[in-house]
């Protein structure tokens, strides 16, 4: 088993405490934001930062969908770590002050992947996808701040 890693990057018009909160706010901002990958959200218990629980179901692929119950820890300023209880997933989301008034919003997810043959077509393949859903969100997320 590899590690398997996706990651994607965009620099946001808004100052990083604003990019941040609405990061962070699981109960109002972050379900709006989802691109259609995500279904059955819901916040389990928290809603805003750390201490934060919450379900989603990740549509990777057409035949992929992993269930997911994500504990929410903020282990230094301007990070969110959402480890998935289901399986080896982290998704670590950085942000970040670039300039007057901008951020940079990095998201990066790791997990465990298959061995032998399926490990390589995964370890090739579901980076691509999933780097797409993460930068559908990003946009999401721009686009909400903005507003």
């Amino acid at each position: 088993m590899a590690e398997v890693k996706a990651t994607a990057e965009r620099v946001i018009d808004k100052p990083s405490d604003d990019v941040y909160a609405a990061l962070a706010d699981y109960a109002g901002t972050r379900a709006g934001m989802l691109p259609e990958n995500y279904s059955e959200y819901e916040v389990l218990a928290g809603g805003k930062g750390a201490g934060t629980k919450v379900h989603w179901k990740l549509q990777a692929t057409k035949k992929r969908v992993r269930d997911c119950v994500l504990e929410v820890t903020e282990p230094a300023p301007g990070t969110l770590v959402e480890s998935d209880q289901n399986s080896t997933m982290v998704t670590t989301w950085t942000v970040t002050p670039q300039g007057a008034g901008s951020s940079s919003v990095h998201v990066q997810t790791t997990w465990q992947g298959a061995g032998g043959v399926a490990g390589f077509f995964e370890g090739t393949f579901a980076p691509l996808g999933l780097r797409r859903i993460h930068t559908a969100t990003l946009d999401r997320l721009a686009a909400t701040v903005r507003s």
